[in-house]
């Protein structure tokens, strides 16, 4: 397994619409079980595969609480089928906008179909975090980030804020190792 890297916004990758899977192979089962490594390190709840830069309909989860077992669920091409009328705004934060946390509104329940790591179709009623975490997950396959629900002004304020991020991380880098981190022209 590997720690995969994780696009950060601004990256216009991350804007990129994912494809369908055609087959689950053993080369998504790698795909699966290199995200899962890369999530939990990074100590998030849930990983699309556009975020590491790997356009395909591939999501990982696992929101269990603290103390508890984990859970971890594959979606592969995850649809929602079914969205509740009723909407709550939950505090969501993203492994591609580090540091930045924000409200945001989504049904409170949703059914989503999908197959699992090894090809099989199965429907899942996801509500409280895990229900947040599949509705921001898939909006990441749709190229689509969860500042998107926010008003165009907080939306430069979180632009602005990553730009420190990553001169902070840059000048971080270069204390530790002595030798900057090329940033990618998809970031500039």
């Amino acid at each position: 397994m590997a720690i995969l890297s994780v696009l950060r916004f601004p990256d216009v990758r991350l804007r990129q619409i994912a494809k369908p899977v055609e087959t689950v192979d053993t080369k998504i089962q790698q795909l699966v079980k290199n995200m899962y490594e890369t999530m939990y390190q990074k100590n998030g709840v849930g990983l699309a595969a556009t975020q590491v830069n790997v356009h395909l309909r591939v999501v990982v989860a696992d929101c269990a609480g603290e103390g508890e077992a984990p859970a971890p669920i594959t979606f592969i091409n995850p649809e929602i089928i079914n969205a509740s009328e009723e909407k709550n705004k939950h505090q969501e934060g993203c492994l591609s906008i580090p540091e930045i946390y924000a409200d945001v509104e989504r049904p409170d329940v949703v059914t989503v179909r999908a197959l699992d790591e090894f090809g099989h179709t199965f429907e899942r009623v996801c509500e409280g975090l895990l229900g947040v975490c599949i509705q921001h997950e898939i909006d990441h396959l749709n190229g689509k980030l969860f500042i998107d629900y926010l008003s165009p002004a907080k939306r430069n304020l979180i632009r602005e804020k990553m730009k420190k991020y990553e001169k902070r991380l840059q000048k971080e880098t270069v204390a530790e190792t002595g030798s900057p981190v090329s940033q990618s022209p998809a970031n500039q």
